[in-house]
């Protein structure tokens, strides 16, 4: 210790000012005037074995404290400023170990935004490829999230598992002959396997949906949640007791890279089971097939919600026993689009649902209530589409519900086969997105298309605010 000099003078600093002592009270204290303690604390002068001790004895300070480096930080800082935006910035690592040590939770911040300006750049290194793409989604980097890897596979597959239907029909097939799905579930779980169900209120159970509690056996829910959203809980419970290898055999086949996607995969495919048992796919697909897929219909028949029954519609693609197309976005307020499923993969290249006249847009001013569309797809394609918002769990009093909108669509070929294809519908001209439509004098458009020059005429103004030649 005799042999190392030790200068810590930004951590005496950081214990002085943390006890709210002046200079002159810790060296007071320490037995050293005012001035040897500041020239101590500008790193003018080191710390003694004789120092060392009594702030340790005074101020009960850890010595690892006094004497450790924050070696830690400084190799984090050192690797920021490898970044060639960076380089050359610092001649040497003075400057980062003074950083460090001085103002380390400062540092703690500069890192965590140097991370997030990485991550946002690799995010955004395909937005060139997303937008010329003509619809289709690009290859993303290699830094993706889980959540964007398990979005992708589920989107651009047909949203029917084989394996978890099947399964799914033949337990359905065990359970008590009764139309109380949420009645012979639990009597299921109780007899077979000692599990109970309870619903909690919020002041218990305020953030979860859920819990499962494996020492006592019992499955809570929220009192949030509707009914049919705690069937749903239920049944995804019953699922992944009755028939795992069912769901493992179908994760196996997506190929996740990560075991993090692989988790997030299993819940989606969880809640495919837990739609399959609610609506097992024989009596489902000929029920569809009689009520030419009224959703109202379906789902008072099957005592799900409509945006349970639509979920189930996508997947009735059974070879052999198939049915109408159909895809499905989910959306928010905001315009975040959350969730995409279709039978034959989502249509993005003729569709795209990002054209700003869709009815899902306009469901929300009308919560509740179906709005039908025809929507011809400027370039080509023409497609039927039903949209309606959905309410998630019920909220507190002055706590805003979360409301979101669901669209459900097919081939307009297919609208003859449906129930909303009966009567005469508006038929809406758009696009797949505003940026690859080139649909002249479009009064909801909200950004020049990337494959036509602006028009710049001083003389004429078009109807819209961006435009074109």
């Amino acid at each position: 210790m005799a042999e190392n000099k030790i200068f810590a003078g930004a951590r005496v600093r950081r214990i002085r000012n943390g006890l709210s002592l002046t200079q002159t009270a810790m060296a007071e204290a320490l037995g050293i005037s005012p001035s040897y303690l500041n020239l101590i604390e500008r790193n003018q002068r080191p710390l003694t074995v004789q120092l060392l001790l009594k702030l340790a004895s005074v101020y009960k300070v850890d010595l690892d404290e006094l004497q450790g480096e924050a070696s830690g930080s400084v190799a984090q800082l050192r690797e920021m400023f490898a970044d060639p935006l960076l380089a050359g910035e610092l001649p040497g690592d003075q400057e980062l170990i003074e950083v460090a040590e001085a103002a380390p939770n400062a540092a703690t911040g500069i890192l965590k935004l140097y991370r997030a300006y990485r991550e946002q750049s690799s995010r955004l290194k395909d937005l060139s490829g997303l937008l010329s793409g003509q619809g289709h989604m690009a290859a993303l980097s290699d830094a993706r999230l889980p959540m964007d890897e398990v979005r992708e596979v589920f989107e651009n597959r047909p949203h029917y598992f084989a394996r978890i239907d099947e399964a799914a029909e033949a337990f359905h097939a065990q359970l008590s002959a009764t139309e109380d799905s949420a009645a012979a579930l639990k009597d299921w779980l109780r007899k077979e396997h000692g599990l109970t169900v309870r619903a909690l209120p919020v002041h218990v159970m305020p953030d979860l949906r859920r819990r499962f509690d494996r020492h006592s056996m019992r499955l809570f829910l929220s009192e949030r949640l509707s009914l049919q959203d705690q069937l749903r809980e239920i049944a995804m419970e019953a699922a992944q007791i009755a028939f795992p290898e069912a769901i493992a055999a179908d994760l196996d086949q997506l190929a996740f890279s990560t075991s993090e996607a692989r988790r997030i995969g299993r819940f989606e495919l969880a809640r495919y089971a837990a739609h399959a048992i609610m609506m097992p796919y024989g009596a489902f697909h000929s029920a569809a097939l009689r009520a030419k897929y009224d959703l109202d219909v379906l789902s008072a028949r099957f005592r799900v919600s409509f945006e349970q029954a639509a979920n189930r519609l996508v997947t009735l693609q059974r070879p052999g026993v198939s049915a109408v197309a159909f895809f499905l976005m989910e959306i928010d307020h905001a315009g975040h689009r959350l969730r995409k499923a279709g039978a034959q993969g989502f249509p993005q290249a003729r569709f795209g649902g990002n054209c700003p006249k869709l009815n899902i847009h306009a469901t929300f001013s009308q919560a509740g209530q179906i709005l039908a569309d025809r929507v011809e797809i400027f370039g080509g394609g023409e497609f039927l589409v039903l949209a309606r918002t959905i309410d998630g769990p019920r909220a507190n009093f002055q706590e805003r519900i979360r409301r979101t909108a669901i669209l459900i669509g097919c081939d307009a070929a297919h609208a003859p086969e449906t129930v909303y294809g009966e009567v005469p519908i508006a038929t809406v001209a758009g696009g797949t997105a505003c940026r690859l439509c080139e649909r002249q004098g479009c009064l909801a458009r909200a950004e020049p298309p990337v494959t036509r020059p602006l028009g710049l005429d001083e003389m004429v103004t078009g109807l819209s605010a961006f435009d074109f030649q």
